[in-house]
């Protein structure tokens, strides 16, 4: 490979890690075709790009963005394949769900949410991990509870309250 195309690559995945909030390193090796061409699917389907990369590209390409991505470089051996996605659980909950008919892919490390996820045994963690979408909606909700209780016991006491001095009113009557 010349000069200018490992280059072009370098900066092709330095666009990439710019531009993906998160990414995870796996190790697919060891797959056979069909298997492969299964996970790529699955990938397109849930929207994650998965590459496979030479480790001294991607860590010249870590080297160049922002951000200390230094722990990653030790995991940075063997085979190598980035899977880059929009939601930060979407790859782990995919490779649980791989492995389920498969030993592959083993996961080597991770960037979610500006934090870096070292090892196979932080797959679980990763899955469990909750969108910043899901987690605004989760605020949103607990936000409106005491609110909806509120106005539900003022909706419902006002009736009484109504019924009350409909009662009093009468009485003041006679």
């Amino acid at each position: 490979m010349r000069r200018e195309e490992k280059d072009s690559i370098i900066d092709g995945l330095q666009q990439q890690l710019t531009e993906s909030n998160h990414f995870y390193l796996a190790d697919i090796s060891g797959l056979n075709a069909e298997d492969t061409s299964s996970l790529r699917r699955k990938c397109f389907e849930q929207d994650i790009k998965l590459l496979v990369v030479k480790n001294t590209l991607l860590r010249k390409a870590l080297e160049k963005v922002e951000g200390d991505y230094e722990p990653l470089y030790d995991i940075l051996v063997d085979s190598t394949s980035v899977m880059f996605c929009e939601t930060g659980n979407t790859p782990a909950k995919l490779i649980k769900e791989f492995r389920r008919k498969n030993d592959k892919p083993v996961l080597k490390g991770a960037f979610v949410e500006q934090s870096i996820y070292l090892g196979d045994n932080q797959l679980d963690i990763l899955a469990s991990l909750k969108s910043k979408n899901e987690l605004i909606g989760d605020v949103l909700s607990l936000l409106q509870s005491p609110m909806n209780s509120v106005l539900s016991a003022l909706a419902s006491s006002g009736s009484k309250l109504a019924g009350a001095l409909e009662t009093l009113s009468e009485k003041q009557e006679l």
